[in-house]
């Protein structure tokens, strides 16, 4: 982005297109309060616009003094502002027609269309927010559960940053006690008993303020990904035990063919539900065998795919009839996935025990005997998901903080060079090759606020965000 363009008056329309309630336009910058006077007629001409206050008028052409819409305009002064300049915002009916006429009476007091997410990095350059907060942002008007907006919250409120800026100052402290001994080394040398570096303190100083609290936000980044994006939950089995009637419980609709011919499902069924907040898109997959068509054949090699994506695998296998080597084929295509063993058709004779499942299959999951029939075993095994895979993480990510894919990835390179750090601190090497392992540290983790200011990254992070935010 040519940084130029900041110094322009920007607009957008705020909120989706469409008819609503409400609509609303969007201006920021020097000029944005002189803009909006030029197309906006308040009710009372002598009452001054304060910040912080709205005003109730129309919105006019000033050219041919049409009526486009009567509105209430709220201004807002800067730096008390979502992006510390001025800020107009004019709502309005929303429709179509009506935001779009407005928005060009605004483009035509020369104000210029806002970029994607540039109101953000608008406040993000000016300070009022770092680059997580901002990441946060679209974090929130992503979010795909409730869970993931309280992640969401914890950051935008600004809690990452007071513990990258409380790790910082802890290397700052190490790297400061390194130097100094650096530069009067020679000082030391001079004396009686020198002093040589309090190796030892140093490293307990970095493993406990930095290294060791790291490890455990790194860990907590798979739990978060799921709060945040939802969990992926895929239906694996041969033919014919119950998958389709499954996928159908779970959802509370018919959402898949069933019936009593084995391979119906050709291709991976999708659909989405919501468990204790959190989105859960389940798929359904083809019946993996040992002899399949053409057409299974390929619908058996996504199952394969869905199965390496999945965040949780549900194995059906058919209770009410002996295990057979199909069953052994689903269990090599599970492979170590986190996964659940439902021995489905409860409602029938058992063919054999749960232990004969634990003994031809070591190691899969929890092993559950149910029916797909009954609504009671949905609901336990619904329960049993959202303690394990849900309220469990999220109690855990309550009290840690959670990164995003880019923010791990540098912690994992602040991790790295800490690593490398402290196995320097043990040999006692120079204090030189320490202190540079640290400051990369102090880098990496100045990059997740966003410090160096990187205009390609910022450009790949603002595009993702809709034009009016």
């Amino acid at each position: 982005m040519d940084f130029r363009l900041l110094q322009d008056t920007i607009c957008a329309i705020a909120t989706p297109i469409g008819e609503a309630g409400i609509g609303l336009i969007r201006l920021s910058g020097s000029e944005a309060l002189n803009s909006a006077l030029k197309i906006f007629t308040p009710k009372d001409p002598t009452r001054i616009l304060k910040s912080h206050t709205l005003h109730y008028g129309w919105i006019k052409d000033p050219v041919s003094g049409e009526l486009v819409d009567e509105v209430l305009l709220s201004f807002m002064a800067a730096p008390r502002t979502y992006t510390r300049e001025n800020v107009i915002e004019i709502n309005c009916h929303s429709g179509y027609a009506v935001l779009n006429r407005i928005l060009e009476l605004v483009l035509a007091t020369g104000a210029r269309l806002a970029q994607p997410g540039e109101f953000t990095r608008r406040a993000f350059l000016n300070g009022r927010i770092d680059l997580s907060q901002a990441e946060a942002v679209i974090e929130i008007i992503r979010s795909r559960s409730e869970q993931g907006i309280l992640l969401a919250n914890r950051h935008l409120r600004g809690d990452f940053r007071e513990l990258i800026e409380k790790w910082r100052e802890t290397l700052i402290q190490a790297q400061t006690r390194l130097e100094a001994f650096i530069d009067f080394s020679e000082d030391l040398a001079e004396e009686a008993e020198p002093e040589a570096p309090e190796y030892e303190s140093l490293l307990e100083d970095v493993l406990e303020g930095v290294t060791r609290p790291l490890r455990a936000v790194l860990n907590k980044y798979e739990e978060g990904r799921v709060l945040r994006d939802g969990l992926t939950l895929v239906l694996v089995g041969k033919p014919n035990v119950g998958k389709s009637s499954m996928l159908n419980a779970l959802l509370g609709k018919d959402r898949a063919i069933v019936t009593s011919a084995p391979g119906t499902t050709r291709d991976v069924i999708e659909d989405t539900f919501l468990l204790k907040g959190v989105q859960v898109r389940i798929l359904d997959t083809a019946g993996i065998r040992n002899q399949p068509d053409e057409i299974e054949s390929c619908g058996i090699e996504r199952t394969i795919r869905s199965v390496s994506e999945a965040d949780v695998v549900l194995w059906l296998i058919d209770n009410s009839r002996p295990v057979t080597s199909e069953d052994r084929k689903v269990y090599e295509a599970v492979g170590g996935s986190r996964c659940i063993v439902l021995l489905n058709k409860s409602d029938l004779p058992p063919a054999f025990p749960i232990q004969r499942v634990q003994q031809c299959f070591p190691g899969p999951g929890p092993v559950f005997r149910l029916s797909v029939k009954n609504p009671s075993d949905i609901e336990r095994l619904k329960t049993y998901m959202a303690e394990a895979f849900i309220m469990r993480p999220l109690e855990s990510c309550r009290s840690e903080i959670v990164p995003n894919m880019r923010q791990k990835e540098c912690l994992e390179k602040a991790m790295s060079t800490l690593l490398r750090a402290e196995e320097l601190l043990r040999s006692n090497a120079y204090g030189e090759l320490v202190s540079l392992e640290i400051q990369g540290a102090r880098t990496q983790l100045e990059a997740v606020l966003g410090w160096e200011n990187d205009g390609e990254l910022l450009d790949r992070i603002f595009l993702q965000f809709c034009v009016g935010k």
